[in-house]
């Protein structure tokens, strides 16, 4: 059984470092700056292929529901979700928090805070569209854990979600310049970036059926200690593969923002044992 398990959480590390290294290729890369666009695609295909999935009976579906950013700043500006979810539960459920998980709270919002002033390569754009993204993130983990214990599975969420996306995105292509913006870029008809957006996608999908078989295996301290372990790697690797322009203040926020993490995987593993 630990074979299995430890099987299971590399194949989600291996997903999610070849997930997140192809979007980064995408992005930096290949410059596809059209965020609505190539999250649209990725929703689309993963979308697809778990469709297809449900009807060749590999997946249980409810018959009923028919801007660039260098890796490790992604993974620091993605802990505002975590900070939201915190802040939540301390001040709206008023839950019991320990202090670990203040403390990680603290790290992380320190670290997000900083992040901004320090980082050599800042983007005004790719930084709203990251925190846009970082809010919904947090609402829907609220929106979940408000709803426990909930009638739809992990897979039925994600279905519904990629439908839900899908349409928002859609939508929104048109109005954020995206839909026609795409037109003139330079790469849009070379085999590069068609293989790199069909790759992403599957990955994509690889990555969301891992994150789920994973939680239904491990338990939460397990998982947070995966996903953890998978960020640091990805993040590690990241900067050997990618440019990115390093001072010693922003090494500093990304030391924070990991004490932080890790500090809130310690927490998740007492709460859970």
């Amino acid at each position: 059984m630990n074979v299995r398990r430890s099987l299971l959480g590399l194949t989600f590390c291996t997903c999610y470092l070849a997930s997140h290294l192809t979007n980064k290729y995408v992005l930096s890369v290949l410059k596809f700056t059209y965020p609505t666009l190539f999250q649209g695609w990725q929703t689309f295909i993963g979308g697809l292929l778990l469709h297809m999935s449900w009807k060749l009976g590999w997946v249980e579906i409810h018959s009923s529901l028919r801007y660039n950013r260098a890796v490790p700043v992604f993974f620091i500006l993605h802990n505002v979700a975590e900070v939201l979810t915190c802040v939540y539960q301390q001040c709206v459920w008023k839950e019991k928090t320990s202090l670990s998980k203040i403390c990680s709270a603290l790290f992380l919002l320190a670290a997000v805070g900083c992040l901004p002033f320090q980082d050599s390569q800042f983007d005004p754009d790719g930084y709203f569209w990251a925190l846009i993204h970082f809010f919904c993130v947090g609402s829907y983990k609220i929106l979940r854990k408000s709803q426990k214990p909930s009638v739809l599975s992990d897979i039925d969420q994600q279905y519904l979600n990629y439908i839900f996306s899908m349409v928002l995105l859609a939508f929104a292509s048109h109005p954020t310049g995206d839909l026609f913006g795409a037109l003139d870029f330079p790469f849009l008809y070379f085999y590069r970036f068609h293989g790199s957006c069909c790759a992403s996608g599957v990955l994509g999908f690889f990555l969301m059926l891992s994150t789920v078989k994973l939680r239904s295996v491990l338990a939460p301290g397990q998982c947070a200690a995966w996903v953890f372990f998978a960020k640091v790697i990805t993040a590690g690797l990241s900067l050997l593969l990618f440019d990115m322009a390093l001072t010693r203040a922003t090494v500093g926020c990304f030391l924070l923002g990991g004490l932080g993490e890790a500090l809130l995987v310690f927490s998740e593993q007492r709460s859970s044992s």
